[in-house]
Order: C-alpha cells, then structure tokens, then sequence
C-alpha cells in the first residue's frame, strides 16, 4: 500500500482511505449489496464502472450542487476505482428522489395510496409514473441494519428546517436533470439516492456516488410498461434473482444471501457496462 495512507472506514461497497496530507480517498470495490445485505460474490470492474459513470455526473451536475472531488491523482494501486475527496462532515440521511413508483415507494403506496407524506391519486400500478418527482428521505442505518423512512418533521428535527429544504431542493433538482440527460439516451431514471456533507466552510457538497446503478433504478423507455416489474439497467437484476424461487432464500429470514451463480454475475456485470455506455456514449474497455 501507498506509504502514509490509512484505511478509516469499510462500508457496504466503498473502502475510505485518509492520506498524509488529509486528503480522503473514496474507493469503489466490486462488491455488491442487496436488502441491505452485502453479498459474498463480487462483480467484475463494478467498481470501476460505477466510479466512472459517477464522475460523468459531478461534471455535469456541478452548476446545480458542487461537489466533493479534488483534482489530484490517486494512487496506481487504486487507478479507475478511487477519487480524491476533500473530507465533509456526512448528513445523516439518504436523500431519495422519486419519479416512478417502485420498491419500497410502490409498498408505501399500495399501504394506503401515500408516499414521503405525499396523497397520490388511485389507479397508479408497479411503474407508474408520478405526477411530479417526490422527495422521500431515509436514514442512513448501520451496516446489516434497514434503513427507515423520515417524515418532514423528523427530517427537521434531525437536520434544522434550512438544511431540511436546501436536501429537498438539491435532490430533486439532481434527479430532474440526471432524469433529463437519461431520457436523451433512451433511459428512465426512476429513482436515485445521493449524499451529502458540509465542507470546513459549511458549503453543502455533494459526496459519494451519483446516478449510478447502485444508487439509482434505470430502465429502458422503448420497454417501459406500467403493471409489471420493469426490465433494467440496475441492480433489480440481483434483487429478482434472490427473490426467485432459484435462489430459495427469504430476504425477511434473517440469514445471509447465497451466493450469486456465474451466468447471474455475468448479465449483472454486462448490465453495468450496458448503462455506462448508454448514459455516457462511451466505450467500456
């Protein structure tokens, strides 16, 4: 490893690393989390792919939010997978955009027709779209641990109502142009995570990941089709499969996933490469 570089934080996908000079390095690995687990079979280059993409967002998110990145080179041992970070305090909420319902959105609705507190009307059905984009706030729980919905109250009460509507704001102004951008290739972004943090001079940054596969649902427009589980450019592919009767496993039952066959590996790892190439235009090599 790099002489004076110190690992200070595993999470479920990324390591952090602090060099000499205060310097944070965000590195993506390839592994890969599912029900709030993380799994035990790795993902080739997902790491890679996913910081990749996420740098083609910062660049073109940048007049709404600044963000974390410093432009420094990382070390060798890390090329393609790491990015230079200026360190930030962490808001201690996931900040969730939603234009589409599904996962956990889809449940809130199908519960009793509301979502993040908003009344949305009957008839709506697995992928439908909302009648405008819903800010809809978690927590950020312990590794191992769920996540937990936060109403505006507790959001405030957690936060401070100018920090409360500056995380509303931003997130549904990121999810409305990365929605924008996508569409022009051919994708609907129908809902995203991001995260944010206070630099030394209280400057809200935006931090972590944008608009990735891990942090977002993609699927294709010229398949869409509300009714019915949407074919996509994610990581639903993992979900599905766990929740097959293939896999034989209860995500409700309190033992760890099994581990992912090879062909599943395979078509989530092209499914990465397939987004990258359709958000960005780009080659994967």
């Amino acid at each position: 490893m790099t002489p004076g570089l110190r690992h200070i934080y595993a999470g479920k996908v990324r390591e952090l690393y602090l060099t000499a000079d205060g310097i944070l390095l965000l590195v993506a690995t390839d592994r890969i989390s599912a029900f709030d687990y993380v799994l035990a079979t790795p993902i080739p280059e997902k790491g890679k792919i996913l910081t990749q993409l996420s740098l083609w967002w910062f660049s073109r998110l940048a007049d709404i939010i600044p963000n974390h990145l410093l432009d420094v080179p990382v070390p060798a041992e890390f090329a393609g997978r790491a990015m230079a970070c200026r360190p930030l305090t962490m808001v201690p909420v996931e900040c969730v955009a939603r234009g589409y319902l599904a996962g956990t959105g889809l449940a809130d609705y199908r519960r009793d027709g509301i979502v993040a507190g908003v009344e949305l009307p009957p008839g709506l059905t697995d992928g439908s779209r909302l009648p405008q984009p819903i800010f809809d706030p978690d927590t950020k729980a312990p590794r191992g641990e769920h996540d937990q919905n936060l109403t505006k109250a507790e959001l405030a009460a957690l936060v401070g109502d100018e920090t409360a509507a500056e995380l509303a704001r931003i997130t549904l102004a990121v999810y409305q142009r990365g929605a924008a951008l996508a569409a022009e290739r051919g994708i609907i972004v129908a809902d995203t995570k991001i995260e944010l943090g206070f630099d030394d001079t209280g400057t809200l940054r935006l931090a972590d990941e944008v608009l990735t596969p891990d942090s977002s649902r993609f699927w294709p427009a010229d398949s869409w089709q509300p009714g019915r589980s949407q074919v996509s450019f994610d990581k639903q592919f993992v979900r599905d499969w766990l929740t097959s009767p293939a896999a034989g496993w209860d995500p409700h039952g309190g033992q760890p996933p099994p581990a992912l066959p090879d062909e599943i590996v395979d078509q989530t790892r092209q499914t990465y490469v397939a987004a990258y190439e359709r958000i960005t235009g780009l080659r994967w090599t």
